[in-house]
């Protein structure tokens, strides 16, 4: 913030700054987005915002190097080499029946 100016001048939308995004897509492409953003309840622009910044963030995830320490990778080796042991709830919930397989014998 500049030196002179007071934070009561600072409103929401002067801090925020948005860039336009324009694209050019088939009708077909339009028509797949209308129908899921409606599913979901959002408008186009959010729906298509939303699904751009979660594959970038997916991409910049896969291409993140992450570094530790030789004990932290030493402990971390072990944690995924360990037998791995049941989850009660998981359990639970993979015998429980589906709402639809209410006929269906318990598994």
């Amino acid at each position: 913030m500049h030196p002179m100016t007071k934070a009561t001048d600072m409103t929401p939308s002067a801090k925020r700054k948005d860039h336009p995004l324009s694209m050019r897509l088939p009708e077909g492409d339009i028509a797949i987005i209308d129908r899921a953003a409606d599913l979901r309840g959002r408008s186009r622009t959010d729906f298509v915002r939303e699904a751009a910044v979660r594959a970038a963030e997916e991409v910049l995830m896969e291409s993140t190097l992450v570094r530790m320490s030789p004990e932290g990778f030493e402990a971390f080796t072990q944690a995924v080499s360990a037998p791995a042991a049941p989850v009660p709830e998981m359990v639970a919930s993979l015998r429980r029946r589906a709402p639809w397989e209410k006929g269906a014998a318990k598994r």
